[in-house]
């Protein structure tokens, strides 16, 4: 048994066959592998199917607002670089609700790993289209089926700069296992847009189709090149499946905070100092 096993008289709110419960297995698989420790992680996600990840997981965590799990993240690892963290959630609630902070948190590079449920589709609001949904995808709100571009969360990525993008597959397991650990290991921003099925609301997206449009890149794959991954970004039948782009040597975020430069004691080991706080409280308004 894992110690990052929940209990087992937890109620799991997830349909049966969702993509979940695979990333669910894939991620404890790396935590363990990776030898961390429950205490010295922490999960954030927002809201949605998706976001309940972290309720599944012996360990910390933050459950926030609709899109909010980014913020949260960048605050925990902000306050105490010491802990790893993880942020969680759905394509609808990283995308969408969250869109504006997944950009400006690409842009601080901070030292996060973010794990998004991609399964083109809005399931704990029961089936509308979400910002990764195909054109012409009906649901009961676009009846005559979706008319945006599809959000494209991997070539947003690379644009901003972002130092680790990946794309794994809950229906691959060990290799999304790989994928976390690399991402964990990883030093700034990195992302992971997991496809995964949902037999409940998204009736085109399922297992087989996963299977069917996605491949492994090689292993001579050049990780290496920006100029290559942007042309992988752009390809979408059939996906690729892997690590698109690594970075190594872009200071992080919590590294370049001027409240480290001087004081290398991380905040939560400081002593506070009362007089100071009650002058702030009592500086007149």
């Amino acid at each position: 048994m894992s110690t990052y096993e929940y209990r087992n008289d937890e109620n799991v709110a997830w349909c049966p066959g969702c993509g979940n419960y695979a990333i669910r297995e894939a991620l404890i698989d790396a935590l363990s592998k990776l030898h961390m420790d429950p205490h010295q992680l922490v999960v954030s996600s927002g809201i949605g199917q998706a976001a309940k990840m972290p309720q599944y997981l012996e360990t910390n965590y933050f459950n926030g607002l609709h899109g909010r799990a980014l913020p949260v993240a960048c605050a925990i690892k902000s306050v105490n670089p010491e802990l790893t963290v993880i942020a969680e959630g759905g394509d609808g609630d990283m995308y969408g609700e969250g869109g504006n902070h997944l950009i400006h948190n690409i842009r601080r590079n901070i030292d996060i790993t973010h794990i998004v449920h991609n399964n083109m589709v809005y399931g704990l609001t029961k089936g509308q289209a979400s910002p990764t949904s195909s054109i012409g995808f009906t649901t009961p709100l676009q009846e005559q089926g979706v008319i945006n571009e599809p959000f494209n969360p991997l070539l947003v990525a690379l644009s901003l700069g972002a130092t680790f993008i990946a794309r794994g597959f809950s229906g691959y397991q060990e290799h999304l296992s790989e994928l976390i650990q690399k991402a964990i290991l990883h030093p700034g921003y990195a992302l992971i847009d997991v496809m995964q099925p949902c037999p409940s609301f998204n009736k085109i997206n399922n297992f087989a189709w996963y299977k069917k449009h996605t491949y492994m890149l090689e292993q001579a794959y050049k990780k290496d090149s920006l100029a290559v991954a942007f042309t992988k970004a752009q390809e979408h039948d059939p996906y690729p499946l892997g690590i698109l782009y690594r970075h190594i040597g872009r200071p992080t975020f919590e590294a370049c905070l001027p409240i480290y430069k001087e004081n290398k004691t991380i905040l939560i080991h400081r002593k506070r100092n009362q007089k100071d706080v009650q002058s702030l409280i009592d500086y007149p308004s």
